[in-house]
């Protein structure tokens, strides 16, 4: 089949590259979304998929939105027969959905009707889910809400941030994805509808979210860093400055320190929560490097009166 691939992150590379790499399929362009300000600079960079589209010499369209006239002409023009999707990062309006004859089909990591929307590994993480995995489905008006041609499952493992599951969805969605059209090309294949039980909804993560409630159970804390590292990044406030908090773990401890109250040891640094203690990992200090828990507190002499707030 004819494709023109839609898809922005990192996350979607490795969808791209076994469809490029399909012996069935041709990737004729890529839409991504438009370049971005990065670094230290803030230059203007392209995104992950239109570098690897443009390397592999393949067409790459920038729309500011995939309702511009002028980027509708440019998919009828280049007449796909499908349009596969991986965290593009845009609405897709009713009239680019109904330009490729077999639609837009997009991988979606959650076993759908489970966790819809913008962030659903990271919930996935938050409230504990065992098994999760990967599916893809027919988009539609609604909301991940389009009937689903196949699923893959993932284990999440107890340790498991959200960029570790991600990472791997990736890459066992990207062989579903393949597999999903190659069935719709030989006819093989056919998209059923979701149930109408067990719909969740998934939204994006915001800073805000972020802040760690150290009154909350240790597993929520655990989970809740878990689920923004590495983005938004988990955080709290030291001294009134913000401190970013890479994941914890579960403190084998006798003492049971008030929330927010750091006991520093001579290689390793709790804090209270609302259940038992956590073990900080790596800290980073507003405008600083990422360092261990135990360089930071020897840095900033942490005292028994101060709090992570």
């Amino acid at each position: 089949m004819r494709l023109v691939f839609a898809g922005t992150p990192e996350t979607a590379l490795p969808s791209l590259r076994a469809l490029i790499d399909s012996p069935r399929h041709e990737v004729v362009a890529v839409v991504t979304r438009p370049d971005a300000p990065a670094g230290r600079g803030r230059a203007l960079h392209p995104s992950p998929v239109a570098e690897l589209a443009a390397a592999e010499g393949i067409e790459v369209l920038r729309p500011a939105k995939a309702g511009d006239p002028e980027f509708l002409d440019q998919l009828r023009e280049l007449a796909p027969d499908c349009c596969p999707v991986v965290a593009y990062g845009a609405l897709l309006p009713q009239a680019a959905l109904d330009i490729p004859r077999h639609g837009w089909i997009n991988l979606h990591f959650s076993l759908l009707p489970a966790w819809r929307g913008a962030a659903p590994v990271q919930h996935a993480v938050l409230h504990g889910d065992e098994i999760t995995g990967a599916a893809t489905f027919q988009i539609v008006k609604e909301l991940d809400a389009g009937p689903v041609y196949g699923v893959v499952t993932e284990e999440v493992k107890a340790t498991d941030t959200s960029g570790e599951l991600l990472a791997r969805l990736a890459v066992s969605g990207a062989g579903l994805l393949a597999a999903t059209l190659d069935g719709v090309e030989d006819g093989t294949l056919e998209a059923r509808p979701q149930p109408l039980d067990g719909v969740s909804i998934a939204p994006k993560i915001s800073v805000d979210d972020a802040r760690i409630d150290w009154n909350a159970s240790a597993m929520h804390v655990d989970r809740l860093v878990r689920a923004c590292t590495p983005n938004p990044g988990a955080w709290t406030t030291f001294r009134d400055q913000r401190v970013k908090i890479g994941p914890v773990r579960p403190a084998a401890s006798a003492d049971r320190p008030a929330p927010g109250e750091l006991v520093v040891g001579k290689n390793t640094v709790l804090v209270g929560t609302g259940t038992h203690p956590v073990e900080l990992g790596e800290v980073q200090p507003q405008g600083k490097r990422l360092m261990t828990a135990g360089e930071w507190a020897r840095g900033v002499r942490a005292t028994a009166a101060d709090r992570l707030a």
